[in-house]
């Protein structure tokens, strides 16, 4: 399975769902290492020092994260024919836009100068990104999950955020581990969500001052504590004028139109 946008959160979702009964939510691994290690990073093993076409080592369900566009995945993963599943987050542009430029800010070599927000807002809104034009991005896996359903499961972060458990519920039987009555009653979904919780994970230690960090390529490591700042729906509203939500809400609404959807039926 994989999956790309607004990642850890949905690796400790999947990891904590593709593992109920395997560990005990009181000594549990996203305790120990956080949701980033709790499976690869598909992109930055094209990168290290590891074979991309032996994951035979990996427990079954085999499980990765990737951003990669929809058009740029291998036909191996994305064909009709093939077994593997994927499940994609998007996020408000307008709050996309906020929380990636506060992340990429930390990355930026000390060596540059700052990247202002309005050069960020800027660079979004032409596109310029390493992974593509965002709306590119969304509404090309928008379109495959559409043609399959079965194959593609989309979210929206702020349904996650408003239903927690309606989404992860939807999410564990898209997996085809649905939760059984008996796990429901006994607290398994009410556990999961606690566990996952970004107040939970953003507190545990190995997430904060002196914790660890993941390797993105040979030169580039990013310490845990970075994928972690607020966790909000609405944080745009601190930071955009209102010609900038003008323009990227009227550039949604035009794009996703383009594509033959309703208005609201994606961002």
């Amino acid at each position: 399975m994989v999956e790309a946008k607004f990642q850890h959160w949905l690796k400790a979702l999947m990891f904590a769902t593709a593992n109920p009964h395997r560990y005990s939510f009181s000594d549990h691994p996203l305790r120990r290492n956080g949701p980033q290690s709790a499976f690869p990073f598909l992109d930055t093993y094209i990168f290290l020092d590891y074979p991309i076409t032996k994951f035979e080592h990996l427990p079954s369900p085999r499980m990765f994260a990737t951003h990669f566009a929809h058009s740029l995945l291998p036909t191996s993963l994305s064909s009709p024919s093939s077994t593997c599943k994927f499940v994609y987050v998007c996020r408000d542009p307008k709050d996309a836009l906020i929380s990636k430029w506060h992340f990429m800010s930390k990355l930026r070599s000390k060596e540059l100068p700052p990247l202002s927000f309005n050069e960020a807002y800027e660079l979004f809104c032409n596109g310029v990104s390493e992974y593509g034009p965002f709306w590119d991005h969304v509404l090309g896996y928008w379109k495959a999950s559409q043609e399959s359903p079965e194959k593609i499961l989309f979210l929206k972060y702020e349904d996650m955020k408003k239903e927690p458990s309606v989404e992860l519920k939807k999410l564990a039987a898209f997996m085809g581990m649905p939760f059984s009555a008996e796990e429901e009653k006994g607290g398994v979904v009410a556990e999961i969500m606690k566990l996952c919780s970004f107040e939970n994970l953003s507190n545990i230690e190995v997430n904060n001052e002196g914790g660890g960090a993941q390797k993105f390529t040979a030169q580039v490591a990013v310490q845990n504590r970075d994928f972690f700042r607020k966790g909000k729906v609405g944080d745009w509203k601190n930071y955009l004028t209102e010609e900038m939500r003008e323009w990227i809400d009227s550039t949604t609404r035009k794009l996703t139109f383009s594509y033959g959807f309703r208005e609201g039926s994606i961002l």
